[in-house]
């Protein structure tokens, strides 16, 4: 339900959705939402996951790449902002790089985390431990934006990007 309620509100909002470019799971249950409310969507896939994540033929635009490191790029350049909904190990890892970047200076995105039912509870418990122990900085977990609802996260992300009424979100 949150990733169709993200699609549609991108839609609504007249945003576009820049994302991983698969047809399954909760990336293709946003692309989908996203397209039914006319958001134009870029998806962008490695070769290699184009047969195994069946690739998404409905796509605005569908960029197939190499690598996976040309992927990141390619969807960094063309986002406004940065979204994480609940994922696996490639959520984490994407998160985790637009977050760093975003900390180094190699860009300027706000970045949100969707805390859908819970599910990075024990993630942002981790993290303000991590704050608390000084392995990282309040200021480094300032640049992570988490919230439960998202439409008000993503009302949020657009606000702090300083975004036209036509944002351009990238889905992690």
């Amino acid at each position: 339900m949150a990733a169709q309620q993200v699609g549609t509100w991108i839609g609504r909002h007249g945003g576009q959705l820049v994302y991983g470019g698969g047809k399954s799971g909760l990336m293709g249950q946003v692309a989908d939402a996203a397209l039914a409310a006319g958001a134009p969507v870029i998806g962008v896939i490695p070769k290699a996951l184009v047969d195994r994540e069946c690739a998404h033929l409905g796509c605005t635009e569908l960029h197939i790449v190499d690598t996976m490191h040309e992927r990141k790029r390619k969807m960094a350049e063309r986002a406004d902002a940065f979204l994480a909904l609940p994922g696996g190990i490639g959520t984490f890892e994407e998160l985790f790089e637009v977050w760093t970047w975003r900390q180094l200076g190699y860009h300027d995105k706000p970045i949100g985390l969707l805390n859908v039912a819970g599910y990075y509870d024990k993630l942002l418990d981790f993290l303000n431990s991590a704050t608390a122990q000084d392995f990282m900085g309040n200021w480094q977990l300032s640049l992570l934006r988490s919230a439960t609802d998202a439409p008000g996260l993503l009302s949020e992300l657009v606000g702090a990007a300083g975004m036209s009424p036509a944002p351009h979100l990238d889905q992690i």
